[in-house]
């Protein structure tokens, strides 16, 4: 079954698949943040059109340069207001969006002040635009000999960096948090990897990673502030102290670790597959967390991994390739297109196969995770929430049935919003007599259940989690 995706106009499609100007560092930098600020795209979707025009050394100044701007988007778009005249409309609403990245280049990067103009309004004529050079080179200008960088900005949301909506339910959720909450939202992401212990040791990864003078950490929990039942171990998992190419670290090709955030990592630890255990993960693309608990559970009868998206299902295919496990687990690892809303898919194509462990991965606004996709916070919806909370309830409801009486159900997002976690939750404990909370901290209550991490939290994602146990 193939997902459905949405008919897009004509015109639409031309300007997501059609580059038609030729390649320019800053021509593509605002063509990107026009496809994903105006046309809603995810950076996932348009960034590889740019990169694929780019050499290596070019493409890490793209990202930045745009994924800067999404951070720093409502002091840009502040900016701008107080320069522009009246708005820029239609097609033209791209040089608003090269404008900002000026704005960008010459109060938060190093680029020369020279460069960040001259080759920003040469940028225009790249895109089609050469009657709005003037505009462009007069915004510029007028930027740096009005210092209005330095102005006082009395919204809250814009100093935040935060879309209203967001911030006003952050300041609800979290009133004395908010502020770094939205600094660690705003810091680039660190890189952790897992080791695959199938393939390597974690002893042996690092002998390797020390040998080539590359610096790694350990996870450290200890200022978290959770009163957690028993400690984590993650002894899978190591951050790099500085951003690499993965694919030329010791061991890529031979599957001996994956790139995979701290807070992910301690689903396999919390569901804690036995030997002998049938497992479901849904939602599983893109099968970091499925591969995680192959890792930890060699013995375990069968895994099958369910996702609505057959792409995306596809990714999760090649990193069970890399890894080895297709290889390794044969017939007891399934990948399955499955809606895990709907029994009657999962019927066609689970039969009435019941489960011991579940991990439900559940659909979310995933804004535990904005610091490594920036665009999240401009394409997410206040309305969207809503939407996802209904899915996300249908869901619960939906594979609840599939797990066995005596088993364990692990419920997760990426996310930090209240009414997706704790009362998604809570509200399913109420409604649903025969699930029990297993705790993971001391605080924990069936009106106030599961662990949620913070982004920033022992360096990690924001992530939440809650067991639940089905009584016998």
């Amino acid at each position: 079954m193939k997902p459905h995706r949405h008919q897009k106009s004509k015109r639409q499609g031309q300007n997501l698949y059609q580059l038609s100007h030729r390649a320019n560092l800053r021509a593509d930098a605002a063509w990107v943040l026009f496809q994903i600020l105006e046309h809603g795209k995810s950076s996932r979707d348009v960034m590889p059109k740019v990169f694929a025009r780019h050499e290596t050394n070019n493409k890490a100044w793209l990202q930045e340069m745009v994924f800067g701007c999404l951070r720093e988007l409502p002091k840009l778009q502040y900016w701008l207001r107080q320069l522009l005249d009246k708005p820029l409309k239609g097609d033209h609403k791209l040089i608003e969006h090269l404008i900002m990245l000026g704005f960008y280049q010459l109060h938060f990067s190093r680029t020369l002040e020279h460069a960040a103009v001259s080759e920003t309004v040469e940028a225009s004529t790249v895109l089609g635009h050469h009657g709005l050079k003037g505009l462009v080179n007069a915004n510029l200008r007028n930027f740096q000999r009005k210092d209005i960088a330095s102005q006082a900005i009395d919204q809250p949301h814009v100093n935040i960096g935060l879309p209203k909506w967001l911030y006003k339910q952050l300041l609800a959720q979290y009133p004395e948090q908010v502020e770094s909450i939205a600094t660690n939202m705003n810091e680039r992401p660190p890189l952790w990897l897992r080791i695959n212990h199938r393939v390597e040791s974690k002893t042996s990864f690092c002998d390797k990673l020390n040998s080539e003078e590359i610096d790694y950490a350990e996870p450290n929990f200890e200022n978290c502030g959770w009163d957690l039942h028993s400690a984590f171990n993650a002894s899978a998992a190591i951050r790099l102290e500085r951003r690499s190419d993965v694919t030329q670290l010791p061991g890529f090709d031979d599957g001996a670790f994956a790139v995979q955030d701290l807070a992910a990592q301690l689903a396999s630890e919390l569901l804690n597959v036995q030997p002998g255990d049938t497992v479901l993960d849904c939602c599983a693309a893109p099968g970091g967390k499925t591969a995680h608990l192959l890792e930890s559970q060699n013995q375990l009868a069968r895994l099958d991994a369910i996702d609505s998206d057959g792409e995306r299902l596809e990714r999760i295919d090649e990193n069970m390739t890399r890894l080895g496990h297709k290889t390794h687990f044969g017939d007891r690892l399934n990948l399955y297109v499955a809606d895990a809303s709907s029994e009657e898919v999962l019927k066609r194509v689970l039969g009435n196969t019941t489960y011991d462990k579940i991990l439900l991965d559940a659909p979310c606004s995933a804004t535990g995770v904005i610091r490594r996709h920036p665009d999240i916070r401009w394409l997410r919806k206040s309305a969207d929430i809503e939407n996802t909370v209904e899915l996300q309830k249908k869901i619960l409801a939906v594979i609840w049935g599939r797990l066995k009486p005596g088993g364990t159900l692990l419920y997760a997002t990426c996310s930090i919003l209240k009414q997706e976690n704790t009362e998604q939750i809570a509200n399913f404990l109420t409604n649903n007599k025969d699930a029990k909370l297993v705790p993971l901290h001391k605080n924990e209550s069936p009106t106030q259940p599961g662990l949620q991490i913070l982004p920033g939290d022992a360096q990690m994602d924001g992530f939440y989690y809650a067991r639940l146990l089905k009584s016998e």
